[in-house]
């Protein structure tokens, strides 16, 4: 992928749960509670609960793809990989404009607050608000994830005084039991449980911030932990939060008021912070409301200006819209966001860009729940995420039915809104998308048992990918690379020679068939497409007898002539580096991170010549282990770490940003401490910053 259209690698689990959460925190708290509470009464509290029930299974297959597919676009990327262009195009399009609605929803409500203290037009105040959000992620993600998370923290100490507070003077200081808030719950359900579903479904926006996240994927360091680790934790805090805050709004506001309250909780805190002096109480909660506003439209428009950017790097809309600034942020698609987002401030109420958002939303998550079933069924190795959906297929199966329902809430004019944006999306694809991209999507490999055609060129982009997302912790790549054996070929040999050879060792080490190795052996694999440079080649195999990785590292100085397939072309070339790898086959998915992983390694600058020169096992070995965050060095004599033999691992002067994280000795591994004696012969993995351990690869590698 080209540089400027890629995005940089740059927000922790801390900017993950800052974004998710903070997307929810805005309208759904502070202005839809009393909206919400017209449909059905006091217990609005508990339609926030079933709403983030229901958003469950979307959350699981979100986090899912996005720990698979890290890549920016959500959820138009998923459904484009999954199902082909043309929903690609529809759901990449109607998610994009679902987010502008709660995005200009929330900068709203900025305007809204404001109003309270300052007679000042409502959306003069949004518009600005969202001129300073665009300026905030043209200068990049990270520095809108530090302004996302000071907003978040703000945001969070006041909610949690605010409930405190509230359920002390609720169960404590006064009793539930006084007619005062008995009154205010009655009656519970005032449209039964029609009006309590219907009302999950409008409030179901509240939550729709929460998979906003995967739109950033691309940028989020560790995806594979930091994704649903980071969604769990906000979807807990939010809905503890909505439930407990909305309830305290019931308890302390009279229902006919609630009803047509534009901010419940401004009103419940004059009540509830009656202990602060004057009008300190209003003043916190109204700037805590202002930091909810302003952390959703920041998030908002940081997650949805991916889409645009997503889909012009892939050709549904135009190229333009993926180019990357010098700050690495996707400058067209922000001022494309920016404009559309200030045009429905003006031009749309609250109240049906809440049902808007939610109706297509909900359409859309239909969608990804089936997409990982899709996904599943399609039998793609490099399709390998990090966190599988817990209960699959039920949970997605659940999802689909949930959703089905909900929609059916919504009412016409939300439905019809949403068959506008799936007919535009239709004739976007039909007139502009159709003659640009040739791509089908995963549901072709599922179906391909019933006679229909697979896109070959998907495996390799899920092998790319997979590459950049590295190996996972616990693959045991430097223990097969350590064990590797090593070969060099100095006369001339055919290809079928050597996969005969090496079959043929592998086949006594491992006590597998030599034929099958053979015949795995001369497959082409999506390996071989996706291996750009010359004179190397990744060979693989896999079987059920055997127990662990093994690898075989053949060094020819003439090279041997090897038929190859570049990019669907068919060819020989003659072959200097080989590598054999074998596994057991219960871990193809392994195998892959590792493979991907060679070709990390081989893609390096000048690779054949370095390898080709260095003289000993050990220094390949070494040079196949570096990383720019690790190393592994073995402590040899006549070397310059044979110096560390006999020094406890405390007195080892090494750069203070790196760390000793883990030593091998005698074949067993261990994580030292400081007590910890080097020995000769022992295998030490040292993680840190890349500039120190460049430091320490020149002086210990060189």
């Amino acid at each position: 992928m080209a540089k400027k259209h890629k995005l940089h690698k740059e927000l922790g689990l801390l900017d993950v749960l800052a974004i998710s959460t903070g997307a929810m925190f805005s309208s759904g708290f502070f202005l839809l509670p009393g909206i919400a509470s017209q449909q059905t009464g006091p217990s609005v509290f508990l339609a926030y609960l079933i709403a983030g029930f229901l958003i469950m299974p979307a959350m699981f297959s979100m986090a899912e793809i996005s720990t698979a597919l890290p890549r920016s676009g959500g959820a138009y990327f998923f459904l484009d990989r999954s199902l082909g262009p043309l929903m690609g195009t529809i759901g990449g399009l109607g998610t994009y404009f679902a987010l502008l609605f709660k995005t200009a929803f929330a900068i709203i409500g900025i305007g809204a607050y404001a109003a309270i203290f300052w007679d000042i037009p409502i959306k003069t105040v949004a518009v600005a608000a969202t001129l300073v959000f665009m300026f905030f992620n043209l200068v990049g993600a990270k520095k809108t994830s530090r302004l996302q998370n000071f907003l978040v923290l703000f945001l969070l100490l006041v909610l949690g005084l605010f409930i405190f507070n509230g359920l002390y003077q609720v169960f404590f200081a006064e009793g539930f039991d006084t007619p005062q808030y008995k009154k205010h719950f009655r009656p519970f359900f005032t449209n039964g449980i029609e009006g309590l579903i219907t009302t999950a479904g409008f409030v179901f926006v509240s939550y729709l911030g929460l998979t906003k996240i995967a739109s950033v994927a691309e940028e989020i360091k560790n995806p594979e932990r930091n994704i649903p680790l980071g969604m769990l934790l906000s979807l807990v805090i939010t809905t503890l939060i909505y439930v407990l805050g909305i309830f305290v709004m019931v308890a302390f506001i009279e229902p006919s008021n609630l009803a047509f309250d534009l901010a419940p909780a401004a009103t419940a805190v004059k009540k509830i912070f009656n202990w602060m002096p004057g009008e300190l109480g209003t003043y916190i909660m109204v700037g805590a409301a202002m930091a909810a506003f302003a952390s959703t439209g920041n998030a908002g428009l940081l997650s949805s200006s991916r889409y645009p950017f997503a889909m012009g790097r892939d050709k549904i809309l135009p190229k333009k819209f993926s180019n990357v600034g010098k700050r690495g942020s996707p400058v067209t698609a922000i001022l494309l966001t920016t404009l559309l987002i200030i045009l429905f401030i003006f031009i749309l109420s609250e109240e049906g860009i809440a049902k808007m958002a939610s109706t297509f939303q909900l359409l859309i998550f239909i969608l990804i729940n089936f997409s990982v079933i899709v996904f599943r069924k399609s039998n793609i190795e490099s399709y390998d995420p990090g966190y599988k959906s817990p209960l699959y297929p039920w949970m997605q199966i659940a999802g689909i039915i949930f959703s089905l329902i909900l929609v059916a809430y919504m009412g016409l004019p939300a439905l019809l809104f949403a068959g506008f944006i799936i007919l535009a999306a239709f004739l976007w694809y039909r007139y502009y998308v159709r003659e640009k991209v040739q791509r089908e999507g995963a549901i072709f490999h599922w179906f391909a048992l019933l006679g229909k055609y697979q896109y070959p060129e998907l495996e390799q982009e899920f092998m790319t990918i997979l590459k950049e997302k590295g190996l996972r912790q616990g693959d045991p790549f430097d223990q097969t690379v350590m064990r590797a054996r090593i070969t060099y070929i100095k006369r001339d040999m055919e290809f079928k020679e050597l996969v005969n050879m090496v079959s043929e060792l592998f086949s006594t080490e491992m006590h597998v068939s030599k034929e099958l190795l053979i015949n795995e052996f001369h497959t082409i694999t999506s390996i071989e497409p996706a291996l750009i440079i010359p004179e190397v080649s990744i060979l693989y195999a896999k079987d059920e007898n055997i127990d662990h990785p093994s690898l075989h590292i053949i060094l020819s100085q003439k090279g041997i002539n090897k038929p190859v397939r570049k990019k669907n072309i068919l060819s020989e070339d003659f072959i200097k580096v080989f590598f054999f790898l074998v596994n057991p086959a219960k871990e193809a998915r392994q195998q892959l991170r590792m493979l991907s992983r060679l070709v990390d390694i081989v893609e390096r600058s000048d690779f054949v010549n370095d390898i080709m020169n260095l003289i000993s096992h050990r220094k390949i070995k070494e040079y196949l282990l570096y990383t720019e965050r690790y190393i592994t060095v073995q402590i040899k004599q006549n070397t310059t770490q044979f110096e560390l033999i006999g020094k406890q691992l405390k007195d080892v002067k090494l750069p203070p940003d790196v760390l000793v994280a883990l030593i091998e000795r005698d074949c067993m591994s261990f994580a030292p401490h400081g007590d910890t004696v080097i020995n000769e012969n022992d295998m030490l993995t040292i993680i840190g910053e890349p500039e120190s351990i460049a430091k320490l690869y020149e002086l210990y590698m060189h």
